[in-house]
């Protein structure tokens, strides 16, 4: 995951509004988004080199995601693999304040990251470059590949899409993806400098990534409104085809599981590139 913008308690429907990107190599094998085997209350896609994920929720309401810090020099060659944070919160049971506070020092056996758990009542940031635990405060929020709110010119961009989605009272998927879609490049005066290459600066820079190996492999979009219903849509861009898009719709019940609901629903179609 490389761009997550937030509305996080400022639109009068939907007290969470989540929209993502996650940016990888078109060859490292993923599973789209869907119920887990055996983890039945656990939705989200799959990394198939790790077992990890960069997004997921759960039937009672619990959200994790996390982005990488890029810091090319200080990469640990045989560090753990940063989707297993999200997953190992998704399956516990422990609140998310508790969980930051337990990986405590656990955290330096990972590169760098940005990790984001809780639910809708209570959303908590941690990087492990940053090392402290941040509650998440209404308003509009964007975390890349550097800090909470780093002014990146992706991340100030996407916030300004969102903020005017939210004023302008539309916050459906489709507007979502479209922000999520958007492929605008600063100039290289306001580009950040991370340690990579100019070419990869550039590359790296938009919203939305393309290139002939690497570039943005999955949309999310996750509402939640003040009923309590969930709305997760992937889609997903295979470098070969047209995009998929899978939707799920379910209210969040503690202890129930995903077959036992019937407003549980969860399909895929076929969707246009994007612009």
């Amino acid at each position: 995951m490389c761009l997550i913008l937030m509305a996080y308690r400022v639109h009068p429907r939907y007290p969470l509004i989540l929209a993502a990107n996650r940016d990888e190599f078109y060859d490292r094998p993923t599973a789209a988004a869907g119920f887990w085997e055996g983890q039945l209350d656990l939705l989200a896609g799959k990394d198939l080199v790790h077992g990890g994920t960069w997004l997921g929720v759960t039937r009672q309401g619990r959200l994790g995601a996390v982005t990488n810090y890029r810091d090319p020099r200080h990469v640990i060659p045989d560090a753990r693999s940063r989707g297993e944070l999200v997953t190992s919160f998704l399956c516990s049971a422990v609140d998310a304040g508790g969980f930051l506070a337990n990986l405590g020092d656990q955290s330096a056996a990972y590169n760098g990251f940005n990790l984001l758990v809780g639910d809708v009542e209570q959303l908590l940031y941690f990087s492990n470059r940053a090392g402290k635990i941040v509650p998440i405060e209404p308003g509009i929020h964007g975390v890349s590949n550097h800090l909470l709110d780093t002014p990146w010119p992706k991340v100030a961009r996407g916030k300004e899409l969102l903020a005017r989605a939210v004023a302008a009272g539309d916050v459906s998927a489709e507007r979502l993806f479209t922000i999520l879609a958007d492929r605008e490049k600063p100039c290289d005066a306001e580009l950040p400098a991370t340690g990579v290459s100019l070419e990869w600066e550039r590359l790296l820079s938009s919203i939305f990534i393309v290139s002939p190996t690497y570039g943005t492999r999955a949309s999310t979009v996750l509402l939640v409104n003040e009923h309590r219903e969930l709305a997760f849509v992937e889609r997903s861009f295979p470098p070969v085809g047209d995009p998929i898009t899978r939707e799920v719709h379910f209210s969040l019940e503690a202890g129930a599981s995903p077959e036992a609901v019937p407003s549980c629903h969860f399909g895929a179609r076929r969707a246009g590139a994007p612009d």
